[in-house]
């Protein structure tokens, strides 16, 4: 792979170095200063992947003194584009830019039947401006991209973290409660001392497995477990991956003192932006809290994209997540309309509602 990379790097860089000779060549430029010319072109291509910016200022040198490196021009400003990561890069291009746009006009004021000073300012527009920005324009997509991967495998993560924790209280839990109950039984049976002594203590190693199971468990479960206040760190790191997400709340609001509920809050809101990320990227997203009397209900809509998402249906995950909201004694409701999909939940505000319904 690196070396097929390496091989249309090359490609490219002969590719620059041909036209931009061959247009110096058509100029009239001949011998030794066509060569140091092409010489300089190859040079200043072979930098632009470790020096970026000092490869556009020597493009933009070399265009100054021939009047020609079109396509040299265009390569270096993409990648000086779609290098720029700090403002001190934006101040050197825009300064770069500047003086080539300056000079550029001195020299058409100044050459006799020169054209008119706007086709040197389109010249510095399509070979220059429109590359640096163009450069740029990826380079955000590719973070933004990134980003949102890196916010997809994370609630995977902790998705697949649930499961697992899911599985073992219903697979070893169970397990161990059996051994722990025959255990006892023979405890109480008539057995020899020493038999006793040894049932005695596989019972109380089978509690105590038990015991640190559930305790494993729990902190699977509930570790760094957030609720309904970590919902605005929530949405702002899903507009900072590039999400357009809105958050509306209405009612007079009340802290939800219940844990469970709490969670799930938060969970209903995660999975919502989840799934809008997965099968409609780029969409609006509105997160809304609204507060009733006895109950939060807590909403996450967004269009549905015009074609269907080739990706799979995330229905494993509102399983999960329709069971975590019935423990904390709500309801949810998911609704794929044709237009729109929403995700709805009602959590009880009062733990006794909640606590009833388990």
């Amino acid at each position: 792979m690196s070396r097929v990379r390496h091989m249309s790097r090359y490609a490219v860089i002969a590719a620059v170095v041909a036209a931009d000779t061959a247009l110096l060549w058509l100029d009239g430029t001949r011998g030794w200063t066509l060569a140091a010319y092409a010489v300089a072109v190859a040079l200043t291509m072979a930098a632009t992947n470790r020096l970026p910016f000092a490869a556009f200022l020597a493009a933009l040198a070399l265009a100054v003194l021939t009047g020609g490196s079109l396509a040299l021009l265009v390569c270096t400003g993409f990648q000086a584009g779609h290098r720029i990561s700090a403002r001190r890069d934006v101040v050197v291009t825009a300064g770069a830019l500047t003086a080539y746009v300056c000079v550029l006009l001195l020299a058409v004021e100044r050459a006799p039947g020169a054209a008119e000073p706007w086709v040197a300012l389109a010249r510095v527009v399509v070979l220059t401006a429109l590359p640096l920005l163009a450069g740029r324009y990826l380079a955000q997509e590719r973070e933004h991209l990134r980003r949102e991967g890196a916010l997809v495998a994370e609630q995977e993560r902790l998705r697949e973290r649930l499961r697992i924790a899911h599985d073992m209280h219903d697979s070893l839990g169970h397990l161990l409660s059996l051994v722990s109950v025959q255990a006892a039984a023979l405890e109480v049976g008539t057995l020899p001392p020493d038999r006793r002594q040894a049932v005695r203590g596989l019972a109380d190693a089978a509690r105590a497995a038990a015991a640190e199971l559930h305790e494993v468990v729990g902190a699977l479960r509930e570790h760094d477990a957030p609720g309904l206040d970590d919902i605005g760190g929530l949405v702002a790191r899903s507009r900072a991956a590039g999400a357009a997400v809105t958050i509306e709340s209405s009612g007079q609001a009340v802290p939800l003192t219940d844990p469970p509920a709490s969670r799930a809050a938060y969970r209903v809101v995660q999975e919502g932006l989840t799934n809008a990320v997965k099968h409609a990227p780029g969409a609006p997203v509105t997160v809304s809290l609204d507060w009733q009397p006895d109950a939060l209900l807590v909403s996450v809509r967004n269009p549905l994209p015009r074609r269907p998402s080739p990706s799979p249906s995330p229905g494993n995950g509102l399983d999960g997540l329709t069971e975590r909201v019935a423990a904390a004694g709500g309801l949810l409701h998911v609704h794929a309309g044709p237009r729109e999909f929403r995700l709805v939940a009602m959590l009880p505000l009062a733990p006794a509602l909640s606590g009833a319904a388990t």
